[in-house]
């Protein structure tokens, strides 16, 4: 329950601030999401190219852990994980406010959930993600992107979507790992105080899902 309270002041909080109280919109702000969805990346500083991407590449990541936790939930999981793709945070903090702890997998692992446990799919995002995110800090002009940060909504919310992401992993990264005969506490505190990496080398080295059947 206080979790649940937690994610819910949380959701909140993050509405009310990304409508109310970020920086003002700006004009221009659907053309920059064009460039950025069509691959127009000129005269646009990598850093926000890597913000807009990594968000993209970790909502895909969401998604394949929604799809596999949501067998075993009353709520039906891919709505969120498909809105994910375009909101965020927006989408999955609702999931994990509506979810209940269950550390089961049962039933035969159809193909969406044969993808969604792929390591090799986990691997090609986290080297794809990696990649984005050194360009980024090697190429990016940090002074222009605080300057947008300060000034416009759409970075600003977008960064903060990008951090809270990294952060939330854990409340759905141990019932994953409990479905794995995983019961190493050691393990999910590594992966809580280092965000983001932490969750990345987890996806890329747990075991599978056990192949249970009806």
């Amino acid at each position: 329950m206080i979790t649940k309270i937690f994610l819910s002041l949380l959701w909140i909080g993050f509405l009310v601030y990304g409508f109310l109280l970020a920086p003002p919109g700006q004009p221009d702000t659907i053309e920059l999401i064009t460039n950025l969805s069509t691959v127009n990346w000129d005269n646009i500083n990598p850093l926000i190219i890597t913000v807009f991407n990594s968000i993209g590449l970790i909502t895909v990541i969401y998604a394949n852990l929604l799809f596999i936790d949501g067998r075993e939930q009353k709520i039906v999981a891919w709505p969120f994980a498909i809105a994910s793709l375009a909101v965020g945070t927006f989408a999955i903090l609702p999931y994990f406010i509506l979810r209940e702890p269950n550390p089961k997998f049962s039933g035969k692992k159809n193909l969406l959930i044969k993808l969604s446990d792929s390591r090799l799919l986990h691997i090609f995002l986290t080297v794809t993600l990696l990649i984005f995110m050194g360009w980024g800090v090697i190429s990016g002009n940090f002074s222009d992107f605080i300057y947008e940060w300060q000034t416009r909504r759409f970075i600003n919310v977008m960064s903060l979507d990008l951090l809270s992401l990294c952060l939330i992993f854990p409340f759905i990264i141990r019932d994953d790992m409990l479905r794995r005969n995983i019961k190493n506490d050691s393990v999910f505190w590594i992966i809580s105080v280092i965000p983001l990496l932490g969750t990345l080398a987890y996806l890329c080295f747990r075991p599978s899902l056990p192949k249970n059947e009806p």
